[in-house]
Formats: C-alpha cells, structure tokens, sequence
C-alpha cells in the first residue's frame, strides 16, 4: 500500500491537506523515519502529483479497526489449526484474487472463497492456480468464484497495467522491485528491457523518470496488451517508450548497447551473456538461484565481465521465494 515520505515539519499541514482531498488513508498509522514520515495513502493516481515521493510500504493497520488482519485470522474461525497451515500465499491482480489449494483443503474452498471476500471486498474473480504452461510460462487458472474473465486493471506504483491471466505471465509480487529499479535509474538514461511482458517495468520507471526505454517481447498477446497499456498510461509517463515484437535472443544483437539493462529472465533462460554485452553502466539480471548457489551464481556473472573485458562490481539480493531453499534474485551487475 502506498505511503507519502514527507519531513517531519511538513507532515501535520499535508496530512490535513491529504484528508482534505479524502486521499488520507486513516486505517492505517503513520510511522516515522529518520527525518521524516511516512503518511499513509490511499491508491489514488493524485497522490504522485504533490511532489512527494510514494513508496510502497506496509503500514501498520488501527487497532480499531483491525478486525480481519489477514486471510489466516479470518478463516481462524471456521479452519482448524491443523487445516490452516495448509493455507497458501495469495495474490491479487486488479479485482482477481489467485490461490493455490492443495488437496488438504479441498473439501473448503467455500470458506476460502469467504474469506478472501471478507478481506477484499473489491474482488470480482477468484481464481485457482494452476501450473505454468508453455513457453511464454502462462498459469492454468480455474475460476471458483465470480465473473467468468481473467482479464483485470492492476495498479501499482502510479500506473495501470492491463493483463489478461489465461495469456500472459504477471507477477504482482514484484511490485516494490519496479519501484526499487526507478528510484535508482536517472534521467536522461537509455534503458533496455528484453523479456518485457505487458511492460510493467517500464511503466514503472517511465512514470518517475524522463527516460527512453527500448522494450522486446515475443509473446503477441503480452505485446498488444502492453502497447495498449503504453496508451492507458500516456499522460501519467515522464519517459518514453519503443516496443519491438519478437524474439529476445534475435532483436538484441541487432540493437546498439544501452545505459543500463533490466532483464527479469524468464525461469530457465540464460541470457547473461546477451544481456550483459548490451550493457554500457548498469545491468540488472534476474534468476532463480538455490540459496547454496548464491556465490556461484555471483562468480558466474564475474567470469562473464572478464570474458567480454568488462570490470564489474556485482551485488546479488533475494527479491523473493520460489520454493524451498530457491530465491528469485537480482544480481546487479555494475560496469566500471
């Protein structure tokens, strides 16, 4: 949830200014830091436009106001402890919800469905995953409640991005790492995204920085939806956007190098050599990596500068869990 980083002398006139505009969002705390706070915001596309930055950030909630904390307190009341550590992690994506059932809670996909309604009233669709398909890594969803569509508005960080779940890949839990990647490119900077999807990267950094990105995807349905989402997002975007239609590992070859490289690598694609050629400053490369492997995977990228004369600082973080003792990385390849 979205919160306006204000200083301290500024924070009492802006939180009456923010309520003033019913931007304020009262159910959760505001929380202080260093020199400054943290205001709590509501989703709203006015609140990046008073010159502050927005961050997304988990608020504490009121105690008042607390009543269902999460899915797991709310299905508390009708799962058993045993049942309950069945309950597996969910998304929401726009006003779908998608969760994963195991066979241990079959016989209570009712309550579930109750509860996620009862935490998000907003939904219209409540989906089951189901495994990832195909090359462009597409999820078999079976819809168990609502409107018959897995077509959603997903907003985040300013803009919206329009997707289609039964015909491209979209992980909303990357959120804060589109955030993190803007907040550290500049202006002016010429930016390269192969792997690109339905643009969410993009949008991201062109809403907060004056950029020109070059962006490549070979899934068609991924690159309508993205060029439609260029078009949804036109007035809220400082940057630019080019986006090419094809394949990744033909398109940049014939692409000049870049200031800096984002390639959130599809599971199972190597591209490091490729995507690291392009880059002239910076790379940011994404792989699943076993938390064993972690220094391996540091040296890899290490070889790799040497092998094409280029010195490089490398520094790798968890963006998220994939499975056990599995992490999505980042490594952040910086070019000396």
């Amino acid at each position: 949830m979205p919160a306006l980083r204000v200083p301290k002398r500024e924070a009492e006139p802006v939180k009456r200014k923010l309520k003033k505009l019913n931007l304020y969002d009262g159910k959760r705390r505001p929380k202080s830091e260093d020199n400054f706070v943290l205001l709590p915001v509501i989703e709203d596309e006015r609140v990046y436009s008073l010159g502050y930055a927005v961050l997304p950030v988990e608020l504490p909630l009121r105690p008042e106001r607390q009543i269902y904390k999460n899915l797991e307190s709310v299905l508390a009341e009708r799962l058993s402890e045993e049942e309950l550590k069945y309950l597996r992690r969910y998304d929401v994506i726009g006003d779908i919800a998608v969760i994963q059932i195991p066979p241990e809670l079959e016989h209570r996909v009712d309550d579930i469905v109750w509860g996620l309604r009862k935490v998000h009233s907003f939904l219209k669709v409540i989906a089951r995953k189901g495994f990832h398909e195909g090359t462009f890594r597409i999820r078999d969803y079976s819809i168990i409640w609502g409107e018959n569509r897995l077509e959603t508005v997903h907003k985040e960080n300013g803009v919206e991005i329009k997707v289609d779940l039964s015909k491209v890949f979209f992980n909303p839990r990357m959120k804060g790492e589109r955030y993190r990647l803007a907040q550290l490119v500049r202006d002016g900077e010429r930016i390269l995204i192969p792997f690109a999807g339905v643009l969410p990267y993009a949008l991201v950094i062109a809403r907060y920085r004056k950029v020109k990105i070059t962006a490549v995807e070979l899934n068609r349905e991924a690159y309508e939806l993205g060029l439609e989402n260029i078009e949804r997002n036109r007035k809220r975007l400082k940057g630019e956007i080019e986006f090419i239609h094809g394949d990744a590992f033909e398109v940049l070859p014939e692409l000049p190098s870049y200031d800096r490289v984002i390639s959130p690598t599809p599971r199972g694609v190597e591209a490091l050599a490729l995507t690291l050629s392009k880059a002239r400053k910076w790379l940011h490369y994404y792989d699943f990596v076993h938390e064993n492997e972690v220094n391996a995977f540091k040296r890899k990228i290490l070889e790799e500068c040497l092998r094409q004369g280029k010195r490089c600082e490398v520094k790798v973080k968890n963006v998220s869990d994939f499975k056990p003792h599995v992490f999505k990385v980042c490594a952040d390849v910086r070019i000396l």
